[in-house]
């Protein structure tokens, strides 16, 4: 990749703890013709890259990227591009519903060997602004890391969006307690519990709730 074209394009500085220092680097086999050993060590530079684009534009990016990929014959280079997002449970005006959260705002996943001819077509799809990597680097996720978006991905069960804190008042909105106010004195993220102060016959009385059973007052 040509040097002074990476640094116009601005290429940039790594921000996700997800970001890999180092690629993962494969023995070649032994014992194989050469044309077998160029097509080996191809397969090897194989990885998945962080991409960063317009924050609220991923599945637009996305969008453009595929077309690229078909219309400048690309699919042997770049293999996979898509956007981590999660299920998500907000409470508000007492209905729950249930929504799709992207995981990394302003990211896009994209499966592919690193070329410049790759590169370009990536970096110069409308809306990316850059890779992440170590200074004019690209570099792939660790496998491990890929595994870890996958199974937040893949969660059974949603998370639940917290938009109180410790200190605010809250409205119950659930359970013997409904439409009783409190303030939120502890919150449980592990157990997706909160303890609120409700004032009970002339007295603060803690009451542990679920995140699902309560929103701001």
């Amino acid at each position: 990749m040509d040097e002074q074209n990476q640094k116009e394009q601005g290429l940039e500085e790594p921000i996700l703890e997800q970001t890999a220092s180092d690629p993962e680097v494969q023995e070649p086999q032994e014992d194989v013709a050469a044309d077998s050993d160029e097509n080996q060590n191809e397969d090897d530079n194989r990885g998945w890259y962080v991409v960063h684009c317009y924050s609220g534009y991923e599945k637009k990016v996305r969008h453009n990227l595929e077309q690229r990929i078909e219309t400048m014959g690309m699919k042997e280079k770049i293999f996979d591009v898509f956007v981590p997002t999660e299920e998500e449970i907000e409470v508000k005006e007492g209905k729950r519903r249930t929504v799709e959260r992207r995981v990394f705002p302003g990211y896009i996943l994209v499966n592919m060997i690193l070329s410049e001819e790759s590169w370009y077509v990536v970096r110069n799809t409308p809306g990316v602004t850059g890779f992440v990597g170590m200074g004019n680097q690209p570099i792939p996720l660790r496998p491990e890391e890929v595994a870890l978006i996958v199974k937040r991905m893949e969660a059974d069960a949603p998370r639940i969006k917290v938009t109180f804190r410790v200190g605010e008042r809250i409205r119950i909105v659930d359970g013997p307690f409904n439409d009783f106010r409190g303030t939120v004195a502890e919150i449980d993220m592990e157990r997706a519990k909160v303890r609120v102060m409700v004032n009970f016959f002339g007295r603060e009385t803690p009451v542990e709730l679920d995140f699902l059973q309560v929103e701001k007052a």
